[in-house]
């Protein structure tokens, strides 16, 4: 079985370094880690490049025009699907820039995956500073994770770094539609829809929430009101297309 770990960069050299140690000494020779960065101006692409590993790749984002007068979200989105565009795995872990993982977290989760028979799994994480000092010893208690369209339409508690899913639910979500905002929510509603999703209590990730962090995961959103419905009804729309787009492809093949 491969695995792919999915990251998406940008300005992230004051924890790239400590992100990737976290990650690599978890992966087989077989594995890969495939990383999209989104133009950085800083040494986050020196720090990279600098550990010569045949497991890393390296690939530049080169957002759409549209994107430019855009919010910064909508920018993450299309970094993350340029990365997993290119992974190869049967397993995918997302991941953060700027977060360290659990040592056990890739062999928990491969444990998840094969005594649930999930496709999609969640798991819980430890909010802390960007000097590691412990915010909240919960994300899941925060936000009340779990399951269900309409729980996670209103207030996603599906956070991409805590992601993990097959390709399955790869095959089914990419491409992303057009200007999507929630690239985290979308993976588990389509993993929902189509698999066994699984929320773990398991905290397998420190959780970095600092002034550069683009997301507003756990803390409360300044978007206004219009931009907050109007990016939901947009995703609900999406999702019922895709929905329909996949259904009928099946019947097309059945026939």
């Amino acid at each position: 079985m491969k695995i792919s770990v999915c990251i998406a960069t940008y300005n992230g050299e004051k924890f790239i370094k400590d992100q990737l140690d976290s990650i690599l000494c978890q992966l087989s020779a077989n594995d890969e880690v495939i990383i999209s960065d989104d133009q950085s101006t800083d040494k986050t692409l020196d720090i990279i490049l600098s550990y010569d590993d045949s497991r890393i790749k390296l690939f530049e984002n080169k957002p759409a025009q549209s994107l430019t007068n855009r919010p910064s979200i909508y920018r993450v989105t299309n970094n993350f699907e340029n990365t997993l565009q290119k992974a190869s795995g049967d397993i995918i872990f997302l991941s953060d820039q700027d977060d360290v993982w659990e040592k056990t977290k890739v062999q928990e989760i491969l444990k998840i995956f094969q005594i649930q028979k999930a496709n999609l799994v969640v798991h819980d994480a430890i909010l802390v500073d960007d000097r590691n000092q412990t915010i909240a010893d919960s994300y899941f208690k925060i936000l009340r994770s779990r399951t269900g369209l309409i729980k996670n339409i209103a207030g996603n508690t599906y956070l991409g770094c805590c992601m993990v899913f097959d390709r399955t639910v790869l095959q089914k979500s990419l491409p992303f539609p057009k200007n999507l905002i929630a690239h985290d929510m979308w993976l588990g509603l389509i993993g929902e829809k189509f698999g066994k999703v699984v929320f773990s209590d398991e905290k397998l990730v420190f959780y970095k929430r600092h002034e550069s962090t683009v997301t507003t995961s756990g803390n409360k959103s300044k978007n206004s009101l219009f931009f907050k419905l109007e990016y939901r009804v947009q995703f609900l729309i999406q999702y019922l297309l895709r929905i329909l787009s996949i259904k009928l492809s099946k019947s097309l093949i059945l026939l």
